[in-house]
């Protein structure tokens, strides 16, 4: 294909994944309500403890509910239209590749999508725990509420969810760069320690330092997913070196 054929067939696949996304955001739209509901169930339940009039999601703006029910929806649609413009994406690239980096690649995408997925879920479960557990710290007395604005608390949750989704993902780049040769599986398993100490300060730093709990479910789970990956990473090495006797590994 020609340069020409080339921005021709990408403007093609951009175009498909643009209508996919935009088909995800209307199925968001319609659907936000009831993520509203589960976003704001944690601060009814601080009103719960405190008083109905004590805490409360606020909407500061005429446009604001349009606002939060817009950003759900792009979330939403990202997340669900992600078969459509993954597979544009890979179907673009896949005839520049071997057929080795295709069956890599399709490895990757099929671990790391999983994980990313159950990444969600955690923090998802961590979430109410920081909410409830931070609003323990307002100061408490006559004339005292706690409003959350609709918009720093959207992005209280967004990043929480996108910050733990991507650190599940990580045991897999370290495999990746096992298998690319550029690090090997004895030298990510001799690291343990200080995996353990990053894993500890992102866990503790992801949640609240009072929420124990939710920081030794994090650190436990990403410790897990951290030596499985150096154990996996030492059985492609044991099978490199049964391959190739001679070659050394990096």
């Amino acid at each position: 294909m020609s340069l020409a054929q080339h921005f021709r067939e990408l403007r093609k696949r951009l175009f498909i994944a643009a209508i996919g996304v935009v088909v995800g955001m209307v199925v968001g739209f319609i659907i936000s309500q009831p993520v509203v509901d589960l976003m704001a169930e944690p601060i009814r339940q601080v009103a719960q403890a405190h008083g109905d009039n004590y805490a409360a999601l606020n909407f500061d703006t005429v446009t604001s509910g349009f606002d939060l029910r817009m950003r759900i929806a792009f979330a939403i649609g990202l997340l669900i239209s992600a078969p459509v413009w993954l597979w544009q994406l890979w179907a673009f690239i896949m005839p520049g590749l071997t057929r080795k980096e295709i069956r890599y690649t399709v490895g990757f995408m099929a671990s790391a999508i999983p994980l990313f997925a159950a990444g969600l879920y955690v923090g998802w479960l961590i979430m109410p725990h920081m909410v409830e557990i931070m609003s323990v710290f307002v100061p408490s007395g006559k004339g005292i509420a706690q409003f959350y604005n609709y918009s720093t608390y959207y992005d209280f949750v967004f990043k929480l969810l996108l910050v733990v989704g991507v650190s599940f993902i990580t045991p897999v780049f370290l495999v990746a760069l096992n298998l690319a040769g550029i690090m090997s599986g004895r030298a990510i398993l001799k690291g343990w320690r200080v995996a353990i100490l990053v894993i500890a300060v992102f866990a503790a730093a992801a949640t609240p330092a009072a929420d124990v709990t939710s920081m030794l479910l994090l650190a436990g789970i990403l410790c897990v997913l951290y030596f499985a990956a150096a154990l996996l990473s030492v059985l492609f090495d044991r099978r490199k070196r049964k391959r190739n006797p001679v070659e050394p590994v990096a």
